[in-house]
């Protein structure tokens, strides 16, 4: 039978864990305590095989009642699992420090902690076995060593030949410190010949073992008391360094005088490896094995105790991981990530601290750096270092990194400090448009106060409905009649007035409002619509413009069609507008989302087109229904020595044969319209025609009505 011991203040967990404990075989027994202090009691005078003990209870916390159960010789290798919510990495080297042998966290997962409790179960039973087979033989040995008659040495013999078996280092010693026995195990761990051995403990592992040995041993002749819970380390037969937990105890003769030390020795390598792998899991991110957000606030309080001593902190953000990351798939980012973490870790100094803070954020640690010259030439090592494509998988995958750097003592005095500044730092290079470094600066600070500030009226913006839609219409240059309208966002913003998304649009993005705003656009554009298709005729196409933060992180298809079937709009009386930055940064992303909308109905359009380099790649790898030429061209077509013009034309020519409709935005003069209609542009947009307006406005016009 074996028994596990359930320590924990919270009924319910007892319930639940000794509950699954008792399923892990037939045989198994689980006690519950609700105090520590009564497990204990209990202890002292009952066995068990293995002990779970919750990390935080009234009385004592895990860690004070494994040191405290450790204390008792008979308990000092009973298997011990803490159970902590925490997962800060100081707790579980509290708890390893003071003996825990494993960890689990809550909310516990049942399978794991049955196989968990199966296999600690059969170390513990091995041990006991061990200990009490070991125990039953030293009584002969010290019995043999009573009398001298021939009986009593042939029982010897038999007894040295069962010791012979037992897995353990096995020795015994006179008061003088002369070896006189020792285990075949212990002769065929360091390949001695066994005569070597007895009367010599040197010839076994060195003078330094014997040294340590000889003073343990002479405590345990001085005091009469047994010593358990040493542990040593000591190299094998093949070099091996491995860990044994010894045990010494008096050897009396029949009138119970103390005429030697036996001691004993189990091999605890294998627990010693899985207490280490854990302190390492502890401080250590998984994916990449460098150090962990944990380590990193350990070795900063570190080198701010350090006084006077400037150091830089690198707060490292790869560029476009996101596109890359959802487009390619997880098992891919994480293969991106290794190879990053490669990189870097090949481009700092040994001494200095690189460790990964999460998905695709790293930190830098860069130790006696006082200047910024210092700190720049390791950012510019760190860009540098990431500069050639990734070849993964059989792709070329190319990401750089924004670098935000503080240093210390100037930019902050706390861990939170710089690591708040360095994060602020990093951003404004990712605004930036990212692949580059910059150091903190104080109004940094005010800027993203202000930011934050900005995002906590957008979010009530969005609450309490300050957000309105206005319209610009697009006319047909020959009939001259309203073909369509875009939709344009607009903020009441409270105390200010109505204001347009320049103001705010950056903010937008970087907090991920921007996805819940532009779904209310699109639903707001929609509805007013449907309410337009029903009040006047013919129905007007409306245009909505499309974040890059959508096509990333929403199933763009899905929000559309049901937006369209919750207002009742046909989809071909929508259109969605994207910039080329969206196609020429996530084509490969975007592509089944456009192409799907196209195939119900829905029109797609590109807005600001002949900007990218790569326009007709787009248009040949995503169909698309309209194309709308930059107002820059528009602006600029009469200017002396401007190439604006012919661009338009060829913009022009290629919506003829390829069948895509081409509207010139940002007309604002009557001598452009006049050359757009000339060159063939059928549909226009701009200030000569019409501001945006209001739903109310847009309606009069369409019905023909001043306004």
């Amino acid at each position: 039978m074996a028994t596990i011991l359930i320590v924990d203040d919270r009924i319910t967990n007892r319930t639940i864990f000794a509950k699954i404990a008792a399923s892990v075989a037939p045989d198994v027994v689980a006690i519950p305590f609700e105090n520590p202090l009564s497990a204990l009691q209990w202890m002292a005078g009952h066995d068990a095989d293995l002990v779970i003990v919750d990390y935080k209870m009234p009385q004592m916390d895990g860690a004070v009642f494994t040191r405290r159960v450790r204390a008792i010789p008979k308990w000092s290798d009973i298997p011990i699992v803490v159970i902590t919510a925490h997962d800060d990495r100081a707790f579980r080297l509290t708890a390893l420090e003071a003996g825990a042998t494993d960890f689990l966290h809550t909310p516990i997962d049942h399978t794991e902690f049955k196989t968990r409790v199966h296999n600690l179960l059969k170390l513990s039973l091995h041990q006991r076995a061990m200990r009490g087979r070991v125990e039953a033989l030293a009584q002969e040995l010290r019995e043999s060593e009573i009398s001298h008659n021939r009986a009593l040495r042939d029982s010897r013999e038999r007894l040295a030949q069962v010791i012979d078996t037992i897995p353990a280092l096995i020795s015994a010693c006179d008061r003088e410190g002369r070896c006189i026995f020792v285990g075949a195990y212990q002769t065929d761990l360091t390949g001695l010949d066994p005569a070597q051995l007895p009367g010599d403990r040197t010839a076994v592992f060195g003078e330094t073992h014997r040294l340590r040995h000889n003073i343990l041993d002479q405590q345990v002749l001085d005091t009469g008391r047994p010593i358990s819970g040493v542990e040593e380390e000591i190299l094998d037969r093949h070099g091996e360094q491995r860990v044994f937990t010894t045990t010494k105890s008096p050897l009396r003769d029949g009138a119970g005088e103390i005429v030697g030390v036996l001691t004993t020795s189990i091999d605890i390598t294998e627990r010693k490896r899985a207490e280490e792998r854990l302190a390492f899991l502890a401080g250590h991110d998984h994916l990449t094995g460098l150090p962990n957000r944990s380590f990193l606030h350990d070795r900063l309080r570190h080198e701010l105790q350090g006084g006077d001593v400037g150091f830089a902190l690198h707060f490292i953000d790869l560029d476009r991981f996101k596109g890359i990351n959802d487009g390619l798939g997880h098992y891919f980012g994480d293969q991106l990530l290794r190879a990053v973490a490669d990189r870097l870790r090949a481009s700092v100094r040994p001494g200095d601290v690189l460790a990964r803070l999460g998905g695709d954020e790293f930190a830098l640690l860069q130790t006696g750096a006082s200047t910024e010259e210092e700190a720049a030439e390791v950012a510019q090592r760190i860009n540098r270092a990431l500069d050639a494509p990734f070849q993964l998988e059989g792709k070329a995958v190319a990401v750089n990194a924004s670098v935000g750097i503080a240093l210390y003592p100037r930019d902050g005095l706390t861990t939170e400090e710089l690591l708040q500044n360095a994060d602020i730092a990093m951003y404004r290079v990712k605004v930036a448009s990212g692949h580059g470094y910059a150091f903190f600066t104080e109004d940094m600070l005010c800027r993203a106060r202000d930011s934050i500030s900005l995002q906590l009226e957008l979010r009530e913006a969005l609450q309490k409905q300050q957000f309105v839609v206005h319209y610009q219409p697009q006319f047909d240059l020959i009939s001259g009649e309203i073909i369509g309208v875009e939709a344009l966002l607009r903020w009441n913003r409270p105390g200010v007035g109505l204001v347009t998304p320049g103001s705010f649009l950056s903010v937008a993005e970087e907090s991920g409002l921007i996805l819940p705003i532009n779904a209310w656009v699109l639903r707001e554009a929609c509805r007013q619509a449907v309410e337009w298709m029903v009040g006047t005729a013919p129905p007007l196409r409306v245009a909505v413009n499309i974040s890059p933060l959508q096509i990333q992180r929403e199933n763009l298809c899905n929000l559309v069609m049901d937006v369209l079937e919750q207002t009742g709009l046909p989809p071909y009386l929508l259109e969605l507008e994207l910039t080329e930055s969206i196609l020429l940064q996530q084509a490969e992303a975007a592509a089944p989302d456009l192409q799907e909308l196209r195939r119900r109905g829905v029109h797609i359009a590109i807005d600001d087109f002949g900007m990218g380099h790569s326009s007709l790649t787009h248009l040949k790898r995503i169909r698309v229904d309209r194309v709308k030429i930059d107002q820059g061209f528009i602006a600029d077509m009469h200017k002396a020595g401007s190439n604006d013009l012919p661009i338009i034309r060829a913009i022009i020519n290629l919506g003829r044969e390829m069948n895509i409709e081409v509207v010139a935005e940002g007309v604002e003069t009557e001598e452009q319209a006049r050359t757009l209609r000339e060159e063939g542009c059928q549909l226009v947009q701009g200030f000569l025609y019409s501001r945006a307006r209001d739903p109310k406005d847009i309606t009069r016009m369409m019905k023909g009505e001043a306004s």
